[in-house]
């Protein structure tokens, strides 16, 4: 692949084949992506394939300082997106294309598509995400595990025993009910995936079921990359979910 960006490439970084693989899961909290990535990561190893993993808060540059900025809620929409866009960037620069250029095969848990997302539901327009993250390299391959609310708020709930404020919306001010927000933000979140899916060529796995029956799936996808020729498959696309309604609250006695 000669043409690796979307449009814009950093000063300093190559715009061409590097020889590695860059993997991307996709997915909102609680679908499975880690889970599966850890199993991606051993499969692939075992096979004889150096891999590096990576996610998104993960650099040195500014991560620490979304996690305060998150902790204290006083950033604002903008300044956030901006923050996680120099987070990604350093990881591609010091992380990313250095794996790829000695060959590895980097596992991304969570890429620029998820930060688009969130960025285009609390008020950015998708034409600025586009250009916000055209220096981004064009994954090889991107899985998209698409989840049920309702069993992403099953699994949260049972991993971490609550809700996350942001990953149920509530600075949008959806709803008060920490609940309601969840449904009203993953559905806003699943309509900008639906587009992307388009867009940017993801292949789709139903990940509501058990792990071992998603990983089987996705080392389907991901086995062709290492074979004479390296192409994945064709894109997988599901029919788009009808929105999913918050439960009723219950009546007060």
């Amino acid at each position: 692949m000669t043409d690796r960006t979307y449009g814009t490439r950093l000063p300093g970084l190559s715009n061409t084949d590097l020889g590695g693989k860059l993997i991307v899961i996709e997915g909102a909290d609680g679908s499975g992506r880690s889970t599966e990535v850890d199993l991606l990561k051993e499969w692939l190893e075992i096979d004889g394939h150096a891999v590096v993993d990576t996610g998104l808060r993960r650099s040195t540059l500014v991560s620490e300082e979304i996690d305060r900025a998150k902790r204290g809620h006083t950033l604002g929409a903008t300044t956030m997106a901006l923050l996680y866009a120099a987070d990604f960037g350093d990881q591609l620069e010091n992380k990313i294309v250095p794996a790829l250029s000695a060959g590895s095969t980097v596992l991304a848990d969570r890429y620029i598509y998820t930060l688009m997302a969130r960025a285009i539901v609390r008020g950015a327009s998708r034409d600025w995400a586009r250009r916000l993250y055209a220096f981004a390299f064009r994954p090889d391959l991107v899985i998209f595990f698409d989840a049920r609310p309702e069993i992403l708020l099953h699994r949260s709930i049972g991993k971490y025993g609550s809700l996350d404020y942001w990953e149920s919306g509530m600075d949008l001010c959806l709803s008060r009910d920490l609940f309601e927000s969840f449904f009203l933000y993953q559905d806003r979140l699943a309509r900008e995936f639906e587009w992307m899916t388009r867009e940017y060529e993801f292949h789709t796995v139903d990940a509501n079921r058990r792990p071992e029956l998603v990983h089987a799936e996705v080392r389907a996808l991901v086995a062709p990359l290492y074979q004479r020729g390296g192409k994945a498959a064709r894109p997988v696309r599901r029919s788009a979910r009808a929105p999913v309604k918050p439960p009723a609250p219950a009546s007060s006695g």
